[in-house]
């Protein structure tokens, strides 16, 4: 019951007070740390393809284990008091999820676009996806930002909800370590291919669950909304595996169909084109307002999952 509770009050401390600069970030601590590892070991130890891996490797499981274990061992000292307790790790539970932060970013780029300041939606866009965006078009740069609130949903905000539920703030802490590893090394480019590597595929490990699950609230969201949610169900099935990503088309292929628009396509990276297939039927071309009607759909995703979440976990405790 304290780790509900601790989960409650962390989703909505979230989504009032989102990730202020202000307060130091765990996330962003734990990407110094990788920053460091990574310099150690490319200066001493990595000297052929097959020991990048084992460095990559070696580097992955110390921030798992560093990440999992603070937060474990402040809990377990703090435990002679629930109330501490359940403030603490509610605390802990709100720097873990992004819902807020997703939205406030998001929007930014839509104000921008709005007012025609296409230079400074270019740059906002650039702070939350990895794609060039130097020269994206108006209705480029509205498509990225919808296709990135529509993959985060579930690795910023269901994900994380489902790992708190089952093992609270040490297991979404380790969830969130691996997620920044993929996020900082997992490029399946020269640099980063074998040190990455193992980074990589256990993001993909994590994220599988999650990503389905998301993918069946956001359905249920868009029927709450009163989106388009049958074709919602009809591209998911369809172009769920339309991404290099095992994880990555779920959540996406759900918000083009939900919203009758074609995400995804070929991007530029680093100066290079990237070939990718599309998620979605170009029903319509995609608007300014798909960037609210998405982060509408990402909100109601994330009070669904963690309504059903806390209530499933609160049925099994009370049966067990």
């Amino acid at each position: 019951m304290e780790l509900t509770i601790s989960i409650a009050i962390g989703f909505i401390l979230d989504l009032i007070l989102g990730d202020p600069k202000w307060l130091p970030h765990p996330v962003r601590l734990i990407g110094y740390f990788i920053a460091f590892l990574e310099r150690f070991f490319r200066r001493f130890f990595c000297k052929s393809k097959k020991s990048e891996y084992i460095c990559g490797m070696i580097t992955a499981l110390l921030v798992i284990s560093v990440s999992f274990f603070i937060p474990f061992v402040i809990l377990t000292l703090v435990k002679f008091n629930a109330v501490l307790k359940i403030g603490i790790e509610a605390f802990f539970c709100y720097q873990m999820l992004a819902a807020k932060s997703l939205k406030s970013e998001s929007m930014r780029v839509y104000r921008y676009l709005k007012i025609n300041d296409i230079q400074n939606s270019r740059k906002y866009l650039s702070w939350i996806v990895g794609r060039d965006t130097e020269n994206l078009t108006e209705t480029q740069i509205a498509k990225a930002t919808v296709e990135t609130i529509a993959e985060n949903t579930s690795d910023g905000v269901i994900a994380p909800l489902l790992y708190m539920a089952i093992g609270g703030a040490p297991l979404v802490f380790l969830y969130k370590a691996v997620n920044t590893l993929d996020s900082m090394i997992g490029y399946k480019n020269d640099q980063y291919l074998y040190f990455g590597r193992f980074s990589a595929k256990l993001d993909d490990v994590l994220n599988f669950v999650p990503a389905v699950i998301s993918a069946y609230f956001m359905i249920f969201s868009s029927f709450v909304l009163r989106l388009n949610y049958k074709n919602a169900i009809k591209i998911y099935w369809r172009d769920k595996y339309n991404h290099s990503s095992p994880n990555s088309a779920k959540t996406e292929s759900v918000c083009a169909g939900a919203l009758d628009i074609m995400l995804a396509g070929d991007a530029y990276y680093f100066g290079k084109l990237v070939k990718k297939k599309t998620i979605g039927d170009e029903n319509r071309a995609v608007e300014i307002i798909d960037i609210c009607r998405a982060n509408k759909l990402m909100l109601t995703t994330a009070v669904t999952a963690v309504i059903v979440l806390l209530t499933v976990r609160f049925i099994i405790l009370a049966n067990c």
